[in-house]
């Protein structure tokens, strides 16, 4: 398998786990009180991260 047939079946396991990863701290983030605004901005980083992540695999060939 090339390294690019690799990143074809990477990028989109990436960007399903950073999803789950971002809904859980969305989830957390109503419990954290002070902290709150902080674990949500972090869950729009990764919503960022899979943006690019999209367009990488769009470059690429391939479907998220």
């Amino acid at each position: 398998m090339s390294e690019r047939e690799k990143l074809l079946v990477l990028l989109p396991h990436w960007i399903e786990h950073n999803e789950e990863h971002a809904a859980e701290f969305r989830r957390w983030a109503e419990q954290a009180g002070p902290a709150r605004q902080d674990i949500l901005r972090a869950a729009a980083a990764l919503e960022q991260a899979n943006d690019a992540l999209r367009q990488a695999l769009a470059l690429l060939g391939g479907r998220a």
